[in-house]
């Protein structure tokens, strides 16, 4: 168990209570289907992570450790001592040995990361610490040694670095659509990533309603007497079923250059995590092991990604995704609909053209 009751910043006293502890817990436990079946996959490479970071001395990953150190503030005993509270505890409830170096460093914009080859380093920003309370900040802390715990500063550090290094080189010829490929890969598993480090957040702060506040603030900033948590899942809920097929195609476009999931797409998810049944056999201390990382099979791990995906296109209000589960179906007059859906892009002919008069709903000004 662990209790808490720090004082900092003016912000007053959080009084103490109890979290529950997830001793031994594998990261499979919180992970994304779609993230674990790929981090699975890469574990089970012989000598993987050995290769991996023998590419260090590749890597400015030593002159970004140089960075923080010399130019940011590392969070001790000393220096932030709440948020060094805040980092052992989680490590102590997700049962993660060693605890990594993290860094305060000077930056208004609100954000957070962790990197790292040879061990993961958490940087945290001034914007961040100063725009979230006290249990906002222990699910952002969580975030982030939920991703040391399943390994993501690993492989997001390489993986960003050939990334890098493949753009440099995309003046080969046909190089630049197979890059774009690889980069377009990689950014969904960052995203889905994101949303897998945000349920470890949920599991250290054991507190739903901070780590909604936590993600509202971010995107609406530290005006919280103006904003209401119901208010903003309802617009995840009208971004997801909101428009028609012009809509859906914008959605992806508007998504495909981010690292992160939309920040009201995240609270939803996150949300829909927390009632779920896997959370509370977790809660309940019900949860795949450390020590069976080892037996876990590659093919249960991509069958349960692909399931996941196909329920999310079977449950999926958008538009488009209602469209691909009906052709999956087999339902008929899909020209039809696609017309109907797209009519916004199209002139004249009978349902779909556009027309003087807008569909009901359709935003004004809209082209």
């Amino acid at each position: 168990m662990s209790d808490d009751s720090h004082e900092h910043n003016g912000r007053g006293q959080v009084p103490s209570r109890h979290r529950r502890r997830f001793e031994g817990i594998s990261s499979r436990a919180y992970e994304h289907p779609a993230d674990r079946s790929a981090l699975v996959a890469l574990r089970k490479l012989s000598g993987f992570d050995t290769v991996f970071k023998a590419l260090s001395g590749l890597l400015p990953e030593r002159s970004l450790r140089l960075l923080f150190l010399s130019d940011s503030v590392r969070v001790s005993d000393a220096q932030f001592a709440h948020l060094n509270d805040m980092l052992r505890d989680a490590c102590y409830i997700l049962d993660l040995q060693k605890v990594p170096p993290m860094y305060v460093t000077q930056d208004p914009q609100p954000n957070a990361m962790c990197i790292g080859l040879d061990e993961p380093i958490i940087v945290v920003t001034t914007g961040l610490v100063e725009l979230l309370d006290e249990e906002e900040m222990r699910a952002v802390v969580g975030h982030e040694v939920g991703h040391a715990l399943s390994g993501h500063s690993v492989y997001r550090t390489v993986l960003l670095f050939l990334t890098s290094l493949a753009v440099r080189v995309a003046w080969i010829p046909l190089g630049n659509l197979a890059i774009m490929a690889i980069v377009t890969a990689l950014r969904e598993w960052f995203r889905k990533s994101e949303l897998s480090a945000d349920r470890a957040g949920l599991l250290v702060g054991q507190d739903l309603q901070a780590s909604m506040r936590g993600l509202m603030k971010i995107a609406g900033g530290n005006h919280l007497h103006e904003m209401n948590v119901d208010a903003f899942l309802a617009q995840a809920e009208e971004y997801e079923a909101g428009g028609d097929l012009r809509d859906s195609v914008l959605k992806i476009m508007n998504v495909l250059p981010r690292s992160h999931p939309f920040t009201a797409v995240r609270a939803a998810e996150l949300k829909k995590w927390a009632s779920s049944r896997d959370f509370q056999r977790i809660m309940d201390g019900h949860y795949p092991r450390r020590s069976e990382d080892k037996d876990t099979s590659v093919t249960d791990s991509f069958r349960q990604s692909a399931a996941s995906y196909a329920s999310d296109v079977r449950n999926s209000k958008d538009p488009l995704m209602k469209l691909v589960s009906d052709i999956a179906g087999g339902a008929g007059d899909l020209g039809g609909r696609v017309r109907r859906g797209f009519g916004g892009f199209t002139g004249g002919g009978n349902g779909g053209g556009a027309s003087k008069d807008r569909p009901q709903g359709e935003r004004p000004g809209e082209e």
